[in-house]
């Protein structure tokens, strides 16, 4: 399918692999989508700022990179750097189209349904899009599909009005009266305010005048405060909302001066928000941000679970904003026709985003047309897309990666490219098109899809490695393993005992080689480690600290999708005890903080005591509850007169060997190690690189920890 991109700078129309249809989501062929001249050009402009000006401009992004320099690297931080440079952004978040399919859990929406779409990350300018259910809203009648493209910024103008709060017959300013300004203007008319506007450009002015404005003005022709004092009688205005967009602080300051006291002024666009005490002091004035389309907005429970707010207690939800909106242009009673300047096809798109960028006195908005009529179905939902010839080499492990995410890119994909004698990467999966694209041709693969399942129909597939979200491990797992694929899937194994179970059978039946991302067993330093300490006498003493990182409780780790921490990390840990000790478990003993407060987790803080059938003890310290100062991981072994440390995969001691001290200067976790040893399994058909039973044990003991933690 098409779809309008932005890379390095530039608008392009290419060709990348549709979205597959989910549950609580449909997919829709678009029919027309609204380019908003504010918006995405800003995002335009952004993109072609070097990377001087964005450090001065957000000096957050220095101590990023610093933190990036001392973790992994000057070299892997460039590599990250010049990938973020390269990727492509997807344009767009306003179109109507006609439903195509619709997910598990949708049920007011049908097959061949006219919708309207919003969301950034969703409504893209493209053919096909996938939207979440409650950033869908059916056409009704009387609303064609090119207004109801501008759903968007109807919904986002509503949200700002029901912030200001206004009455009938207030007074209300708008400040900017580009397309943003000139929908709410309109529907501040409808709601029968009175309303006063100011822009820079006199044409925008003339125009909102016509479409209800009751006095506009430039304020270079004209002085603001004592326009606003005219029109309303000497007292200021009820409400001021800013739909400008500009870095300075004298757009708000301004606002609070021409607003009454007790008033308000509500922010939708963007605009510096350095305030002064006076008037904001003197009048105890209002000021209020409005969150794009209203209530439901960024909150991963209603956007992408689709589950709604009580209609009772939330009156305005986001969805039920854009319902109202296309319900007032269905009865004639707004006028979107008015605020379109043009109407470009799709494969014209890049001339359409010149036109905003060139024109002296540049449109309010541009429709995308994509001539449905003329163009196949079938062609659009290609899941599957080329990108560059057949590289057929002998003797080399064809491999295919299931999720093209940040870690598959910046660990794995690097290691396979610096492995080239040993792997070729054939095809990338993911299910956003344009970055399965985008990261296929970054690493030279042959073919991009959205669709996993094609990989696993290539016969030339050799391995799988899965980099998926924690809940598709398993599943894609099985599913590989039934098509006759070697598969290497990152931890978790499994996120419960069913779905383990059930993989453990299919990889018994199959007898493909199969591993598990348990990567640290492989590093340098748990290689010597093991050497030092296997012809030892007694059973070892193991301590192991973990400082993890304080997430988000919203953060997907915890959700379906993730299973937790101590499914979805501290197997490691528990692989690495399998790995030193080579013996099982008999004993599991847990301790857990008692949180007093919402944000610290039980499950993220806690202790573990492993005893082991040869007598040793291995314990494990994971917390949240540290500083970013420390490193992540500390292990202290106590074996035979020896103590070895490995101080976060970085710093190697024995004491009582004669062994020295050695050091890296980045963290080696053994990722690239791991893939050397999993080529022997594949090509020579060796033991597998982990043995199924401690691949079994340290997921089956995470199960155990977990129940034991959350059930306490």
């Amino acid at each position: 399918m098409k779809q309008v991109l932005l890379k390095r700078g530039n608008v392009a129309l290419e060709n990348i692999p549709a979205p597959l249809i989910e549950p609580n989501s449909i997919l829709v062929e678009v029919a027309y989508s609204l380019i908003s001249s504010g918006t995405e050009l800003s995002s335009i402009k952004g993109s072609k700022e070097s990377l001087a000006k964005k450090a001065i401009r957000k000096p957050e992004y220095i101590k990023e990179l610093l933190k990036y320099f001392k973790k992994i690297g000057i070299k892997k931080t460039i590599s990250k750097v010049e990938q973020r440079i390269k990727s492509s952004s997807p344009l767009g978040y306003s179109c109507s189209g006609y439903v195509l399919q619709v997910g598990e859990g949708v049920e007011d929406i049908k097959t061949g349904d006219r919708v309207a779409c919003a969301g950034g990350g969703k409504a893209f300018h493209a053919e096909v899009v996938l939207i979440p259910k409650n950033l869908a809203v059916k056409i009704p009648q009387g609303c064609d599909l090119k207004d109801a493209a501008s759903i968007a910024l109807g919904s986002i103008a509503m949200h700002g009005i029901r912030r200001a709060d206004v009455r009938l017959g207030e007074n209300v300013a708008i400040i900017g009266l580009g397309l943003l300004g000139q929908v709410t203007t309109q529907l501040l008319s409808i709601s029968g305010c009175r309303t006063i506007g100011a822009d820079l450009d006199e044409e925008r002015v003339k125009l909102a005048e016509k479409l209800g404005l009751k006095k506009g003005f430039v304020p270079s022709e004209s002085n603001l405060g004592r326009e606003v004092l005219n029109f309303t009688s000497g007292h200021g205005v009820d409400a001021t909302i800013i739909t400008a967009s500009s870095p300075s602080s004298e757009i708000i300051q301004q606002a609070m001066e021409n607003t009454r006291k007790k008033g308000r002024v509500v922010i939708v666009g963007d605009v510096g928000l350095e305030l002064k005490r006076h008037p904001l002091y003197e009048k105890e004035i209002d000021v209020l941000i409005s969150c794009s389309y209203g209530p439901g907005r960024y909150d991963s429970i209603y956007e992408e679970k689709g589950l709604d707010y009580p209609y009772s207690f939330v009156r305005w939800t986001e969805k039920r904003n854009m319902e109202e909106y296309l319900r007032l242009i269905a009865e004639n009673k707004f006028d979107f026709k008015s605020l379109v300047s043009d109407v470009y096809n799709i494969n014209n798109a890049p001339e359409a985003y010149q036109k905003l960028l060139s024109d002296e006195k540049r449109p309010l908005s541009i429709l995308l047309d994509y001539n449905i009529k003329s163009f196949k179905k079938k062609e659009k939902l290609k899941t599957k897309i080329k990108t560059r010839k057949l590289m057929k080499k002998p003797n080399i492990i064809n491999v295919g990666i299931i999720g093209a995410g940040g870690f598959a890119k910046n660990t794995h994909l690097l290691n396979l490219k610096k492995l080239s004698k040993f792997y070729h990467i054939k095809a990338i999966a993911d299910i956003i098109g344009h970055n399965a694209k985008d990261v296929a041709s970054a690493f030279g693969a042959e073919y991009c899809t959205t669709n996993y399942k094609d990989i696993l129909a290539d016969p030339e597939i050799d391995v799988v490695i899965i980099t998926t979200r924690h809940n598709l491990h398993a599943k894609i797992a099985i599913d590989a393993a039934k098509a006759g694929k070697a598969v290497l899937t990152e931890k978790p194994m499994a996120l419960n005992q069913i779905e383990l179970d059930e993989l453990i059978q299919v990889i018994k039946n199959t007898n493909v080689p199969f591993t598990v991302g348990f990567n640290r067993r492989f590093s340098p330093s748990a290689v010597k480690t093991k050497a030092v300490i296997a012809k030892r006498m007694n059973p070892i003493i193991i301590n192991y600290r973990v400082h993890a990182a304080y997430l988000p409780q919203e953060h997907w780790v915890y959700t379906d999708e993730g299973g937790g921490r101590i499914i979805g990390e501290a197997c490691h840990m528990l692989d690495l005890f399998n790995y030193f000790t080579d013996s099982s478990v008999e004993n599991i003993e847990v301790t857990s903080v008692t949180p007093n407060t919402s944000d610290c987790l039980s499950s993220d803080n806690f202790i573990v005591t492993l005893k082991y059938v040869d007598g040793s003890v291995c314990s494990l310290i994971y917390s949240s509850l540290g500083t970013d100062e420390l490193g992540k991981e500390y292990i202290e072994i106590f074996a035979d007169g020896k103590v070895i440390t490995i101080d976060d995969f970085k710093i190697l001691r024995m004491i009582g060997t004669k062994t020295k001290e050695s050091k890296t200067r980045l963290i080696q976790k053994g990722h690239y190690e791991e893939l050397i040893a999993f080529v022997k399994c594949v090509k020579e058909g060796t033991e597998l690189p982990i043995p199924m039973n401690q691949l079994i044990s340290a997921t089956e003991i995470s199960f155990i920890i977990d129940e034991k933690i959350n059930n306490t």
